[in-house]
């Protein structure tokens, strides 16, 4: 099987193998979308608290600060290591708000101004002293920002509510960083996870293939079973594929049996009912001669199709149409060296028939036969390839006889077909050759047709199914 043949079957709705591979695709898919948006989460959660407690670093300085200062002159911060804090409008920003004696005294940074940041805490922040506050707030500017706020309580000196913000572009681009690092990640593990389920279903599912491949092997007659080592789950079906096989093949044997058995039981009858009525001439035996005449075509007739039935339901061989078409020629030029004929033969390499080279051989053989003896001087034979109309349409194999005879006219080609009836009485054989021929190509899947021909004779047209050169019937 080819690589090819094996992404088209994958890629086909109704195959199991697309089934497979796509409940396979959304499972990953949504484990990886459950572990990406976890993931996410948690790293946003830590990069939080990490930007908390560089923060908190600031606001502890600050806190420091505010307990070492003499005066609200002091309330100025000199161990604040970040410059940003004096740039106005940084993103960076400090502030310290006091309550004593019921007044409310506030300290910024440069950056701040006369903006304010936002107690978190609300007007009753001092309720809490020592506890850390943290969350998203509005920036002077409308920005967003991170604010984290202490409160200390210096007795005297009134409660102090210590805030130190920052704007979150930074933090909102590193979580943004690390989320298309994420999604990327997980695209390519999705891929390679998807590559891996992709071979794992072709390798799980090669078993069926190897049994499809040996069904077409033992239809192509390659082979009369399955044979090989397949995987415990597939023996079950392997080993009815071959008990079928074999039922059907005993079947077709015993239906054969029963044929010649009957053939022997009315040749002896019938040939007893000639003998006798060939000793007298009176009006009665000439009806018994005739009508066991009639007895034994019809014998002959059904038991030959009943013989060909059985060759086409068993496994046949395969061979080669255009090996057969020229040894049939040289064949005929022999019988037909007396009247300087001359046969032309083209055929085309690669077409086969899967089937009985005897039965192969008797429809050519009775079309060239009768092509030859109704032409003046030439009989063209051309092997082509055609393929039923439509999409996936099977291939088929035809073989075109023309001769340069008187032809038939539209009339008595219909009657040609018929069993026992002859082109002319005046040329010997039964009738029953093309009569044959239509059957068997019936029986084959295949067809046979009557036309005139370019050079005014009889084109005979036998169409066949054709099976590609390994074995597999062409589609």
């Amino acid at each position: 099987m080819g690589d090819g043949a094996a992404m088209k079957r994958t890629a086909d709705p109704g195959s199991l193998a697309f089934r497979l591979f796509l409940s396979a695709m959304a499972i990953t898919l949504v484990v990886l979308a459950v572990v990406g948006l976890a993931l996410s989460s948690l790293y946003a959660q830590a990069a939080e608290r990490s930007f908390d407690r560089r923060l908190d670093v600031y606001v502890k300085t600050l806190v420091a600060e505010v307990a070492n200062a003499t005066n609200d002159a002091a309330l100025e911060p000199q161990a604040m290591a970040e410059p940003l804090f004096s740039f106005p409008r940084s993103g960076w920003y400090w502030q310290i708000v006091r309550q004593r004696d019921g007044t409310m005294d506030r300290h910024a940074s440069r950056s701040l101004g006369a903006d304010r940041l936002p107690v978190l805490g609300g007007e009753h922040a001092g309720a809490t002293p020592g506890g850390m506050r943290q969350g998203f707030a509005v920036g002077p500017d409308g920005e967003r920002i991170r604010v984290v706020e202490r409160t200390a309580d210096f007795g005297s000196d009134g409660t102090f509510v210590v805030s130190v913000g920052a704007t979150a572009a930074e933090l909102d681009h590193d979580i943004s960083s690390f989320n298309v690092a994420l999604i990327g990640t997980l695209i390519v593990l999705a891929l390679a996870f998807l590559l891996v389920v992709l071979f794992q279903v072709r390798f799980g599912l090669r078993p069926l293939s190897r049994v499809s491949q040996a069904l077409a092997d033992v239809r192509s007659g390659k082979a009369v079973r399955l044979e090989g080592r397949y995987p415990e789950e597939i023996v079950p079906l392997v080993r009815e594929v071959n008990a079928l096989i074999a039922a059907n093949q005993e079947v077709v044997e015993r239906a054969r049996t029963h044929v010649g058995n009957l053939a022997h039981a009315l040749k002896t009858p019938l040939s007893v009912l000639l003998n006798e009525a060939g000793t007298r001439d009176d009006p009665l035996a000439m009806r018994v001669r005739d009508q066991a005449g009639v007895m034994r075509d019809q014998v002959a007739h059904h038991l030959e199709r009943a013989r060909m039935a059985a060759r086409v339901s068993m496994v046949a061989s395969v061979c080669d149409v255009g090996e057969i078409l020229t040894a049939l020629a040289r064949t005929m030029q022999k019988i037909h060296r007396g009247r300087a004929l001359a046969i032309d033969v083209r055929v085309l390499d690669g077409a086969r028939f899967r089937g009985e080279r005897q039965d192969l051989e008797e429809m050519i053989g009775n079309l060239v036969d009768n092509a030859c003896k109704w032409a003046s001087g030439r009989v063209e034979i051309e092997l082509a390839v055609s393929r039923a109309p439509g999409p996936g349409g099977r291939a088929f194999f035809r073989i075109t006889i023309d001769d340069d005879g008187p032809g038939l006219d539209p009339a008595r080609r219909l009657d040609v077909g018929r069993r026992g009836r002859r082109l002319d009485e005046s040329k010997p054989g039964s009738g029953l050759g093309l009569s044959i021929v239509h059957e068997l190509a019936m029986l084959y899947g295949g067809h046979f047709e009557l036309s005139a021909a370019p050079s005014g004779g009889l084109r005979t047209e036998l169409v066949l199914p054709m099976v590609a050169g390994n074995g597999e019937a062409a589609a």
